[in-house]
């Protein structure tokens, strides 16, 4: 579960080991490939003794270490795999279209790097709708289930299904039509997952040209 942000003052002197431990766990999601949040804190915590969770970051502060990092260590490869994961988001999303298909996570967060995924949310009320779509196109794929929080006070396992466009590795996560309009809650914030349809992020790759 994510931390809730914490009030901190000018004064606070935890407030720099805060930051240090969101710089190690951020290095650790970009070059390591780390993708769990929680565990990249725990293991920079522990490089730096700290064993309490609730002496650790948030999840938002290390998103944005995560960002400030790419920005000076990554800034001419990190874009470059921003864009063809964007890419193939189109595409997965064109294919799926039949299933309202959303796009969360790092490639639409644009944190995406070499070790993402596309992650899509699709719409079913039979995921096996889904399967069959992979199966007549020929496409191998791996069947697991993902806990979601569905509200603060619910959770529950969803169907998820991961396979290989080309180089993109793509993650489904299948959920009920009825929840096309109600998403998830974030690991990073506990706020309703940013999601976004097809148009949305064709528009992130084709921004509008300056007048």
């Amino acid at each position: 579960m994510a931390h809730r942000d914490r009030v901190r003052g000018p004064a606070d002197p935890r407030s720099a080991l805060w930051r240090t431990i969101a710089v190690e766990a951020a290095r650790l999601i970009a070059e390591g490939g780390m993708r769990d949040f929680r565990q990249a804190k725990l293991k920079a915590g522990a490089r730096l003794g700290v064993g309490e969770e609730s002496s650790l970051p948030t999840n938002r502060e290390v998103e944005d270490a995560l960002r400030e990092h790419q920005r000076l260590f990554q800034a001419d490869s990190q874009p470059l795999h921003l864009r063809r994961l964007r890419e193939a988001a189109t595409e997965a999303m064109r294919f799926f279209a039949d299933f309202e298909p959303r796009l969360v996570g790092p490639v639409l967060e644009g944190t995406a790097d070499a070790h993402s995924a596309v992650c899509l949310h699709l719409h079913a009320d039979d995921p096996a709708a889904v399967l069959v779509r992979l199966a007549e196109r020929g496409i191998d794929y791996r069947e697991r289930q993902r806990r979601l929080r569905l509200d603060p006070n619910h959770s529950e396992d969803c169907p998820a299904v991961r396979f290989d466009a080309g180089d993109a590795p793509i993650d489904l996560t299948i959920l009920p039509l009825s929840r096309l309009h109600h998403a998830p809650l974030d690991r990073v914030d506990d706020r309703p997952m940013r999601r976004a349809p097809l148009a949305v992020v064709q528009a992130l790759l084709d921004p509008p040209r300056a007048q």
